[in-house]
């Protein structure tokens, strides 16, 4: 592994590179929404919960400018109301979701959704009460949703889509958590890649290490540097999707 000072170095660099437009395409698969006012915080909540919960083994781009179509269809725009959604007949709502291809497994992906909805209705009503209940505390959103109601959350609750979903709520979900420095980065393929380049991880380590150990390195590496691990996830996954144009020397 290389030193700690010249990975934090490297990270800087490409930190600097994102946020200037030096890593060549960068636009994120979330931002493919609507234009949401400032009052609009309920159905924006949901809008970026309810398809992240659908988002395994799937192109995030096609998923995303799924659920804006969907969206913009006055009449399946209503499965965005998480009360409507939790009561609507799994029928319909297949219909719905499958419509727009919101939903690509026609059962287990309706049962994602729905079960969401319900856990969410039956215990808060609402997603901004849901966030209330958790007093905006990212420490404590994760020990509700992958402990307490863990089975209410089905897939969102796993460590990956959990820490991504975290970062993507604050990002584009117009809220601010609380301890979100905790907010674990998500070794996807992309990210792993990058981890090998860097020197964060060894080529045999990629295969052998588990995601949360690979999340643990870079816990360590970036401690006291001011750069939380989440916060390196756009630079790298756009760094590796544009073959690592960008060269760091």
């Amino acid at each position: 592994m290389k030193s700690k000072k010249e990975l934090v170095r490297n990270c800087r660099k490409l930190l600097d590179a994102y946020q200037s437009g030096k890593l060549g395409y960068s636009v994120m698969p979330e931002d493919c929404s609507p234009n949401f006012s400032k009052e609009d915080n309920e159905i924006r909540l949901v809008y970026f919960t309810l398809p992240m919960s659908l988002n395994y083994q799937r192109d995030s781009y096609k998923l995303w400018e799924a659920a804006l179509k969907a969206f913009n269809d006055s009449k399946v725009k209503k499965v965005f109301n998480i009360q409507y959604s939790a009561k609507l007949d799994a029928e319909i709502l297949r219909k719905y979701l499958i419509s727009y291809k919101v939903a690509l497994q026609p059962n287990k992906h309706i049962a994602t959704w729905q079960k969401i909805a319900k856990t969410v209705t039956e215990n808060w009503g609402t997603m901004e009460n849901f966030f209330q209940f958790v007093d905006y505390d990212f420490l404590k959103l994760r020990e509700v949703v992958q402990k307490r109601y863990k089975s209410g959350f089905p897939y969102l609750s796993g460590p990956k889509i959990f820490n991504y979903w975290s970062f993507i709520i604050q990002k584009y979900g117009g809220i601010k958590l609380k301890n979100s420095e905790f907010i674990e980065i998500v070794p996807d393929t992309h990210i792993t890649k990058c981890s090998v380049i860097l020197g964060v991880i060894t080529e045999e380590e990629a295969s052998s290490l588990s995601k949360e150990k690979i999340s643990e390195r870079w816990r360590v590496i970036l401690d006291g540097t001011g750069i939380s691990p989440i916060d390196m996830h756009p630079p790298l996954w756009f760094w590796s999707r544009n073959n690592f144009k960008f060269k760091l020397k």
